[in-house]
């Protein structure tokens, strides 16, 4: 009896622990998803059209318990809500790729925004896609990306840095209230470039190190502001957080980024702009000179 009982508790462990590993198996092209556990199977059909998953994809679902469980210490709770929505898929990268993000009906987390908690996270090497059905803040999904990842690579994030990369997310969206969404963005990922390369020793350090970094984008931050990122940043430097990678991941999106400018796309892009803003000019002309 008791061999009996130990046969069937091999079983049901293999049973449990396999399917991780098959995930874990993934290669460079292969993708895995998140949905909200509250969409409808209508939306779900229509998420996982738009994200162009195929057949044999592998979904993982986020509950609204799990939001509440990693954003609750750092946001209010009506934010957060009370149904699970935003969903995403990450596409397993080439080694040395980097991160890449793109967004679609998320209204208070930015595509820059995501990218900096994930690399806190040690996620690195991925395209990522984040949807809902409806316009959301987006919140949700970061949690969702970070379990995906897990699973997908069979690392194991430890929760402290779990909850770090998404308090630094809330805090780099309630900063961008105040200075802009892209100031915020760049001004955390500037202070992590920093902290990659030079960690600070001491608070006044670290605030020395925080207020370069604004004046060197041209940001000015409140006494609260500076206190709020010292707090943070504190936070991230006493966690195990490999900061080589992190420095090494801001630096290949800054690369992509910079490729981009540089190529005849970019360019064209920036031709267009220009073009557009002297438009824009010549209409004001015309207007006054009337």
């Amino acid at each position: 009896m008791k061999k009996l009982k130990l046969i069937a508790c091999l079983v049901l462990t293999l049973f449990i622990l396999s399917p991780l590993h098959i995930l874990a198996d993934m290669a460079e092209g292969d993708m895995i998803i998140t949905l909200g556990e509250n969409l409808t199977e209508e939306q779900k059909n229509m998420l996982l059209s738009e994200m162009n998953a195929p057949e044999n994809a592998q979904i993982i679902t986020v509950s609204n318990e799990e939001e509440h469980k990693y954003l609750g210490n750092y946001i209010a709770k009506p934010r957060i809500g009370t149904r699970a929505i935003s969903s995403s898929a990450i596409t397993i990268g080439a080694p040395g790729s980097g991160l890449e993000v793109e967004t679609k009906n998320i209204d208070w987390v930015t595509d820059e925004m995501y990218i900096n908690a994930l690399i806190t996270a040690g996620v690195k090497d991925a395209k990522i896609y984040i949807t809902a059905p409806i316009t959301v803040s987006g919140t949700a999904a970061l949690t969702g990306l970070i379990k995906a990842y897990e699973v997908s690579t069979d690392q194991i994030i430890p929760e402290d840095v779990k909850q770090a990369a998404n308090e630094e997310m809330v805090e780099t969206a309630e900063l961008g209230e105040s200075i802009g969404n892209e100031n915020a963005a760049a001004l955390i990922a500037k202070i992590k470039e920093e902290i990659a390369q030079n960690a600070p020793k001491t608070d006044a350090d670290l605030r020395a190190l925080i207020e370069q970094a604004a004046n060197e984008l041209g940001i000015t931050l409140t006494e609260q502001e500076i206190l709020s990122l010292i707090d943070l940043f504190n936070k991230l430097k006493d966690l195990n957080i490999d900061w080589s990678q992190v420095g090494e991941q801001i630096n290949i999106a800054k690369d992509k980024i910079t490729k981009f400018l540089e190529s005849e796309e970019g360019q064209g892009f920036l031709e267009s702009l220009k073009q557009f803003f002297a438009s824009l000019i010549d209409a004001i002309k015309a207007f006054f000179s009337k």
